[in-house]
């Protein structure tokens, strides 16, 4: 295996282990795991607020990573090249 297929590897699992987690996080009907943790945070009742938002774009990036690291494996995995 080389270099390459081992650091998208690594990236992969560390966008994986991020993606599974702020997807937990978000909140659905008001029993999220957000909502416990940071209730004081923002006002639940005014809909989506900074931490939210904020949390949608995380979880986006992590998952457009995960993705990326996926496509480029798949082209590359048995040698390490194009």
């Amino acid at each position: 295996m080389s270099p390459l297929n081992v650091f998208l590897l690594v990236v992969m699992t560390i966008s994986a282990i991020l993606t599974i987690l702020l997807i937990l996080a978000h909140s659905g009907k008001g029993t999220g795991v957000s909502d416990m943790i940071a209730s004081s945070m923002y006002n639940s009742a005014a809909g989506s607020g900074v931490w939210e938002k904020n949390l949608d774009r995380l979880t986006v990036i992590t998952a457009v990573i995960f993705v990326a690291c996926i496509c480029i494996m798949a082209l590359t995995f048995p040698l390490g090249t194009i």
